[in-house]
């Protein structure tokens, strides 16, 4: 499913417009992403949390030279499902 679908289902399910779905999802990732940014994290209840993880740095493979490269430590974004969804799904 992309945006453009998430958005027509939100409409179905919530009686809002396209219009106002898509506002809506815009504003959740938005507010999403900025409190990523600030390093906090964001806990859905029966869904999953969403955080920033620490990468350490390491040595890999620069897969066209084959030669060692050094990849810097980086934050990234993770998603972890919550137990009562992932129950859900089985």
């Amino acid at each position: 499913m992309n945006k453009t679908n998430l958005i027509k289902e939100v409409s179905k399910k919530s009686n809002l417009s396209q219009r106002e779905s898509m506002n809506a999802l815009n504003a959740i990732t938005e507010i999403i992403t900025q409190t990523l940014k600030r390093g906090d994290e964001v806990s859905l209840l029966g869904f999953g949390k969403f955080e920033v993880s620490q990468r350490k740095e390491r040595m890999s493979i620069n897969p066209k030279t084959k030669e060692p490269i050094l990849i810097m430590a980086q934050k990234v974004p993770v998603f972890k499902v919550s137990k009562t969804f992932k129950a859900q799904m089985h």
